[in-house]
């Protein structure tokens, strides 16, 4: 992949921090299509991970942050997020990055492959979260045309062994956009938070 993945990648932070901005405190408890996930533990996730690729574009070792993010209020998680985006904005400032060679989750890759694996994260919890608080915003939907487009080089596979962090692809509903198809081909569907 050769594509600078930034421009996407602010885009997709862009479209969350207006969807966290959206989120009501009874909704903190509510399930989301991530089953292991309530409201709250994906706001803890999608700070945590954003977090942790600020410190991959800095340099450091993904591995020694922890994708959840501690001590956050419940009424903070906005604020927490967008200071996690300024982290990651500085990380990932100078075009030396992109090629650099980081320490993700998955191994050891390019900058560039590795801010393109975030983009598919936080594009895929974008669509969690959405779900779960019914849909509050119209997505964007070259950034899911860009995350499915990782997702379907990365796991190129339907079928998913435990050491994959997502299930294996479900089919997609008959006219799904890139995100019910990005979904889809995670192993995500929406009935699981409605």
């Amino acid at each position: 992949m050769n594509t600078d993945p930034r421009p996407v990648y602010a885009r997709a932070s862009a479209q969350v921090a207006a969807l966290i901005e959206t989120v009501r405190p009874e909704q903190l408890a509510g399930p989301t299509p991530c089953t292991e996930f309530d409201v709250r533990t994906l706001l803890s996730h999608i700070v945590g991970g954003t977090r942790r690729i600020a410190v991959v574009g800095a340099g450091g070792d993904g591995l020694a942050v922890r994708p959840f993010a501690d001590g956050v209020a419940d009424d903070g998680w906005a604020a927490a997020y967008v200071a996690a985006g300024r982290e990651v904005r500085r990380a990932w400032a100078d075009d030396a990055r992109l090629d650099a060679p980081v320490r993700v989750p998955w191994g050891e890759t390019t900058g560039r492959n590795a801010l393109s694996g975030y983009v598919m994260e936080k594009v895929t919890h974008t669509w969690d979260l959405w779900e779960a608080l019914g849909r509050p915003l119209e997505l964007d939907p070259d950034v899911a045309e860009f995350a499915l487009g990782v997702a379907r080089l990365v796991l190129p596979e339907p079928e998913r062994g435990d050491d994959v962090p997502f299930d294996s692809a479900r089919p997609a509903p008959e006219g799904a956009d890139a995100y019910g198809r990005l979904a889809a081909w995670l192993g995500r569907g929406p009935t699981a938070a409605r």
